[in-house]
């Protein structure tokens, strides 16, 4: 589902206004690779990302976007970050910004597929061979596979 109904809702109301969401990314690790998703509406990859359902906890949803973005189940092991996104403006004109929670995953299990139409492809990817993609989402995938306990925060 590429916009949640509530977000449709809200843009009824305000437009294409810039908008402040709560996110979730999970970066899920299977031996030594990560598993991306490359994006619908841009093309680039990018690890499972989403944005939170009203009063939806946010390890709760990084599985959900994980099962209906890729099809695979994973297991949420802990929070690396917490970080907030550029300001994007989506190909449909919608302007936001996104308060990210990323989840360092390990999959379960299930073979990954491209589950929604929200990606072209899905894929898993050897650590040290990332393909292109944005900083801010290196700098997720790095969190959650550097090992450390804390999460990461900018100060």
């Amino acid at each position: 589902m590429p916009i949640p109904p509530f977000v449709v809702e809200l843009r009824r109301m305000v437009g294409t206004r810039e908008l402040w969401m709560p996110a979730v990314t999970a970066v899920v690790v299977r031996d030594d690779r990560v598993l991306l998703t490359e994006r619908a509406d841009n093309g680039r990859w990018a690890p499972v990302t989403g944005i939170l359902d009203p009063g939806e906890e946010p390890a709760v949803g990084a599985r959900r976007e994980a099962l209906e973005e890729t099809g695979v189940e994973i297991a949420v092991e802990r929070l690396a970050a917490v970080s907030v996104s550029p300001r994007i403006t989506h190909v449909n004109g919608d302007r936001a910004v996104y308060l990210d929670l990323t989840f360092a995953c390990s999959w379960l299990s299930g073979e990954s597929y491209a589950a929604d139409d929200e990606n072209t492809d899905v894929r898993w990817w050897p650590l040290a061979d990332l393909p292109p993609m944005a900083e801010h989402l290196r700098a997720r995938i790095e969190a959650a596979t550097s090992g450390e306990t804390a999460p990461r925060f900018a100060l």
